[in-house]
């Protein structure tokens, strides 16, 4: 049987609290503790383990390098902790209460809504919170434990999943769009003078993903539909998934752009289940019905 630790979590807890919120007065009142407290339970860290996490610069205790990685293995393991609760509360309850979807927005939005209504059926008390991400933003939701569930192009590093999907994307513009009034297959060079309408990466690291064509006018949206509208009234034009402006191109306000090469590109969607070994029934249901879904496109 393993020897049991020294340090109990609130020791832990009070030491990331002095960090986060910047001094043991500032740590007291986050905690709901008394400063005494939790200068006693930093010390109690200190001694016990034989270091010194913090020393005085001037007025201010900062972090000493033995500090910095008591910090870093500290979070990690309130993390662990937290989420071994949250597992157990999910087995404990059945079906989880509520739960969170993160979505790439090339995911078809039909589609993910069908799945959604599906399982409402099967379990209609469950609320489901849907992250509608671009990019980087997906992974960066992933990775702060924001999702039950997700449906991205990019696995974070150390994860895997089911690729479910390939997403085919086209050039697509108005069909009185002036690169449509060429009469000849296009290329690249012929984009250069023309508006490219393009989503941002809602992740806090832009990445240059978003922006893979070299023209002289760019316009930038935080949303897709926004774009999608632009290009219907002749503002521009972009690389859209198919299955995002199916309707557009069967009702002739959008027009998929002649390319002789690269006019078509594709991606891979996953589906991923970012703690599967605490992935309650219900978030594996959902990921049942969205495997299913996939399957018969």
């Amino acid at each position: 049987m393993a020897n049991s630790p020294e340090i109990t979590l609130e020791q832990w807890r009070a030491l990331m609290a002095v960090v986060d919120a910047g001094g043991y007065a500032r740590a007291a009142k986050v905690l709901h503790k008394s400063q005494s407290s939790v200068t006693y339970a930093v010390q109690t860290l200190e001694s016990r383990l034989g270091v010194r996490a913090f020393e005085l610069k001037g007025r201010k205790a900062v972090l000493t390098a033995t500090g910095e990685l008591l910090y870093r293995r500290a979070r990690a393991l309130l993390e662990d902790a937290s989420e071994l609760e949250r597992a157990a509360k999910r087995a404990c309850a059945g079906w989880e209460a509520k739960l969170s979807v993160v979505a790439e927005i090339l995911f078809p939005t039909w589609l993910l809504l069908e799945c959604l209504s599906r399982f409402s059926v099967e379990s209609p008390h469950t609320r489901v919170e849907v992250f509608e991400t671009v990019l980087g933003g997906t992974t960066e939701a992933v990775l702060a434990r924001k999702a039950d569930l997700a449906l991205t192009p990019e696995l974070p590093p150390g994860m895997f999943g089911e690729q479910i999907m390939r997403t085919r994307f086209v050039a697509a513009a108005h069909p009185e769009h002036p690169l449509h009034k060429l009469g000849r297959p296009l290329t690249t060079r012929d984009l250069r003078k023309q508006r490219h309408l393009i989503v941002r990466d809602s992740g806090s690291q832009r990445s240059v993903k978003t922006s893979s064509v070299n023209v002289e006018q760019r316009w930038t949206f935080s949303n897709m539909a926004t774009s999608i509208q632009a290009a219907r009234l002749g503002f521009g034009f972009a690389w859209y998934p198919e299955e995002k402006i199916r309707e557009e191109l069967q009702a002739g306000t959008l027009k998929v752009l002649p390319f002789g090469e690269g006019g078509e590109r594709f991606r891979d969607i996953y589906l991923l289940l970012p703690d599967a070994e605490a992935t309650g029934p219900g978030a594996r249901r959902l990921a049942a019905i969205i495997r299913e879904a996939a399957k018969k496109l």
